[in-house]
């Protein structure tokens, strides 16, 4: 009997000790997400940048109890961190960056600390020894200037509490300057220029518009650490604020002096440059600033003929990037006009498209097409650049093999310069206005002299490239006579039907050159225009008329 009873006493504890962690959990999933519900309507009532993690890359300690923690919440402006239970007390007692701001009575501006939790390898502004190097809440960073002092320093900072900014203070907007820009009574560009004057000589704001969407998802990471650096009001998620609202922050400042960097791909490059063409519409051309570019993109053939790069993952720091755009020099880059009028459908709108790296038709049109109807079905799944890329290498290796663009020289009719150019058999034709197609390759290199120089982006003309030709001209025209044909301008693809398709010049737009930055194919001659499947024929009868600029395609 009392072996019986032993049993049953065994079996029980044993059965507890197996259903005690599962219901624990059980009952962790279910209270999880209520506790992620009531956090996510703090954050958005909140004044702070707060975001969620459920594990901190560092050792992280709470502003509030000041204990060890794994996970919680992080500001990513003012970067005070708190756990779960300690969250909303550290939103209510601990202020974040204030955008616009009163200075003290003599004008100074003054740190704004918060402790603990600063920077791996950063170093006191004091004793020059490394900070953070305790394990609890220790030692303070200013907000703005991203200064850091110990605990027992602070009390012996040159200078006293005066922040000066630091060293991005030339394109920081300071709290001052858009308070005293709220006050104004008139708002005129005059004005604006008074109050730079404040901000000290060469002062440049730099505004950072991001695509959270683009390519290998690094958005968020790039919003929270241009925040942490320049004022929160200067940095616009596009997902939430369209480029023609987050614009117009251009039109409270002294004209011809802001700089904006575009963090994302070709196509978010794009879609600025047509809100900076809306601005023209409005008379704000004395507000048009000068676009660089942080390439997160697939392709990012744009940022690589602008000396950019061909894809930013983070390698370089992001004080770095800040510091090349002080050095990039202003330049001018074409822009046209695509105008796709479908045969039959005249009482019909034109389609009308803004061009600034190229047009295609062809098979990298289709690989394009078939690359962006997968990415609509599942967008979550082509989240990574290298991912990208292997997609449209299997749609490229479909197409060799099954060859669905051949013949196209009998479906299609093409004009250069007014005049009807006989084509060879080819597959594709693609209309170049930079330097780099396709991710990097460089299909027009050219020869140095008269009549195919090295393509330029200010010249008024465009480069037309097919397999086994290509041609040196200003004005296209294409008229597609049969069939549905992919087409894509800018990496944005569709399927067009019989049409006529012409391409003028639109505008310029000013646009930052990195100069000293190396792209990935100066090292590497393989993809040149002269690289295999194209066979270079530079016309020699056609007229150049950068001034008018007709190009019809």
């Amino acid at each position: 009997m009392e072996d019986w009873r032993e049993d049953w006493t065994l079996l029980f504890w044993t059965g507890f000790a197996v259903l005690l962690p599962v219901l624990i959990t059980l009952w962790c999933s279910v209270q999880r997400p209520k506790r992620k519900v009531q956090l996510k309507d703090l954050f958005r009532r909140s004044k702070h940048g707060w975001h969620y993690t459920d594990l901190f890359n560092k050792p992280t300690y709470c502003c509030v109890c000041t204990q060890p923690m794994l996970q919680g919440a992080f500001c990513d402006c003012c970067g005070i961190c708190a756990d779960e239970d300690c969250v909303h007390k550290a939103d209510l007692t601990l202020q974040c960056k204030e955008i616009m701001t009163l200075t003290q009575t003599d004008n100074t501006f003054l740190h704004r600390w918060v402790r603990g939790n600063v920077p791996l390898a950063s170093y006191c502004a004091v004793c020059k020894q490394q900070c953070g190097t305790q394990p609890k809440l220790c030692d303070y960073r200013c907000v703005w200037c991203q200064m850091t002092v110990h605990d027992e320093c602070k009390d012996d900072l040159i200078g006293g509490e005066q922040c000066d900014l630091g060293e991005f203070r030339s394109i920081i907007i300071p709290p001052l300057y858009l308070h005293q820009v709220n006050k104004l009574r008139r708002r005129h560009p005059d004005e604006f220029c008074k109050l730079a004057t404040a901000c000290g000589r060469g002062w440049s704001p730099l505004l950072v518009l991001t695509n959270t969407r683009s390519g290998n998802n690094m958005g968020d990471v790039l919003l929270g650490e241009f925040r942490t650096l320049l004022n929160p009001v200067q940095v616009f998620d596009l997902s939430e604020i369209a480029p023609v609202k987050a614009l117009q922050l251009c039109t409270l400042l002294p004209p011809g002096v802001v700089r904006v960097l575009v963090c994302g791909g070709d196509g978010t490059v794009g879609w600025v440059l047509d809100a900076i063409d809306t601005m023209k519409l409005k008379g704000q051309d004395q507000f048009i600033p000068r676009v660089t570019i942080l390439p997160l993109g697939t392709g990012n053939d744009l940022s690589n003929s602008l000396g950019w790069g061909s894809g930013y993952a983070g390698e370089v720091p992001i004080e770095q990037v800040i510091r090349n755009v002080l050095e990039a020099e202003v330049i001018k880059m074409d822009r046209w006009k695509v105008q796709v009028v479908s045969k039959g459908n005249y009482f019909r709108k034109p389609k009308v498209l803004s061009m600034n790296n190229y047009f295609s038709v062809g098979p990298d049109a289709l690989m394009a097409l078939n690359f962006h109807a997968h990415r609509e079905k599942t967008p979550s799944f082509f989240s990574s650049r290298i991912i990208n890329k292997a997609v449209y290498f299997l749609y490229g290796t479909k197409d060799c093999l099954v060859q669905e663009c051949k013949d196209l020289d009998k479906r299609i009719e093409l004009e250069l310069d007014g005049e009807r150019v006989a084509l060879p058999s080819l597959e594709g034709i693609i209309v170049c206005n930079i330097g780099y197609w396709g991710g990097g390759c460089r299909l027009w290199e050219g020869m140095g002299d008269e009549p195919c120089p090295p393509t330029r982006l200010d010249d008024g003309l465009l480069e037309v490239v097919g397999v086994f030709g290509s041609f040196h001209c200003a004005q296209i025209q294409l008229v597609l006579k049969s069939s549905r044909m992919p087409m894509q301008v800018d990496g944005e693809p569709w399927a067009q039907g019989p049409s006529t398709i012409t391409i003028t010049h639109k505008t310029q737009a000013l646009m930052l050159y990195h100069s000293a930055e190396q792209t990935d194919d100066d090292e590497d001659d393989s993809s040149g225009s002269e690289g295999e499947g194209y066979a270079a024929h530079r016309s020699t009868n056609a007229k150049y008329t950068p001034e008018k600029s007709a190009s019809s395609l």
